[in-house]
């Protein structure tokens, strides 16, 4: 068994914490299926400012390449001082310089755990990471946006064939293996040429899947469709901003973004992050959710292991995602966002037992 070594980079405020807890399960999914997991703890956020003078320093993405996948904990980059000052949001720095261009986010709902839409619903957004209207995401040099007087700014969206060809083709190799249904997300009756050839895309990618459904929502339309019928969706695929806002909203509609996982996946390289922030208010207390973050390490290493062909680490995802979902059934395990009385370190060390019970 070759070793795999994950970045584990805790970020801010309740960063730390369920990073600590991701990596408990981690160490026991390791153990149960002979992984030979390592980790390279590298500081990014306000521990590297104070230690560096920046956010995300060039040893930190020296450390990252070096490794085989990342586990990034929640980072406070809103708070950071300016770029100029050393204020750099890893985040963003990393999905651009590893061209981490699809950001994969189920939303499914949890046994025990009543849906907000009042529906159960188990779908995957598959968002654009690379471009579109954020500003660190669609210039090669600066922000996309201006101040052109005191009293008037503008924003930049980028949109590229090439970009949108290969999230298209990303979330039609996904629903192959789930309910064989894709929707694309847009607003081409307003934005006509940009999101014209996105669709002009997602078109194309489906004609080479003749045995999947294809079809198309405007974003408005798609908000109020995941609240009244979420069932109806298996994979919706989408453009940057479009996709971050409908992850969230799907998330919520699911149980909570406490337990909403996240995967930013490129050709070489994956990162685990969870999809909600950073939550000082909460650092230090022991009541942050982790489970998000578990979640998302499961699926980074389902990727790892359909990359290499390696069953066990495959094997090992999904038990990380069958293990939290047992936690979960219990009122006992679950932390107070959901109703529980359950610590981020309980419900870390529960996981983790259900890991290295052979019965799991």
């Amino acid at each position: 068994m070759t070793r795999t070594t994950l970045a584990l980079m805790p970020g801010d405020g309740i960063g730390p914490e369920i990073a600590a807890a991701t990596r408990v399960v981690l160490e026991a999914a390791s153990e149960r299926f002979g992984l030979d997991l390592a980790f390279r703890v590298i500081e990014v956020g306000f521990a590297a400012l104070e230690a560096t003078g920046s956010t995300f320093p060039e040893t930190a993405f020296k450390a990252v390449e070096g490794c085989d996948g990342i586990v990034l904990g929640p980072v406070s980059h809103n708070a950071y001082p300016t770029r100029e000052d050393g204020g750099l949001n890893p985040s963003g720095e990393l999905r651009k310089r590893l061209d981490l261009f699809a950001n994969i986010r189920p939303a499914r709902s949890r046994a025990g755990i009543v849906p907000r839409a009042g529906t159960p619903l188990d779908l995957v957004i598959v968002r654009e990471n690379t471009e579109g209207f954020y500003a660190d995401r669609n210039l090669h040099r600066g922000p996309g946006e201006i101040m052109v007087t005191p009293d008037v700014s503008l924003a930049f969206r980028r949109i590229t064939r090439d970009a949108s060809m290969r999230i298209a083709r990303q979330a039609f190799a996904l629903a192959e293996t789930r309910g064989r249904h894709v929707t694309a997300v847009h607003k081409a009756n307003v934005m006509r040429v940009s999101d014209g050839l996105f669709l002009e895309c997602c078109r194309s990618v489906a004609a080479d899947y003749p045995d999947t459904r294809y079809d198309e929502s405007l974003v408005d339309a798609m908000c109020a469709h995941l609240v009244r019928s979420p069932d109806l969706y298996d994979v919706i695929v989408t453009t940057n901003m479009f996709g971050d806002i409908l992850s969230d909203l799907a998330a919520e509609l699911a149980g909570g973004l406490g337990l909403a996982a996240s995967l930013n996946a490129g050709e070489r390289m994956a990162m685990a992050q969870a999809q909600h922030g950073s939550a000082p208010d909460l650092a230090g207390r022991d009541i942050a959710n982790p489970a998000s973050l578990i979640g998302s390490a499961g699926m980074l290493l389902v990727w790892l292991g359909a990359r290499r062909g390696d069953d066990a680490m495959q094997a090992a995802g999904a038990a990380i995602e069958a293990a939290l979902e047992e936690c979960l059934t219990s009122p006992g395990h679950r932390t107070r966002d959901l109703g529980g009385r359950a610590g981020t370190r309980d419900l870390a060390h529960a996981v983790g037992a259900r890991l290295t019970d052979k019965t799991v």
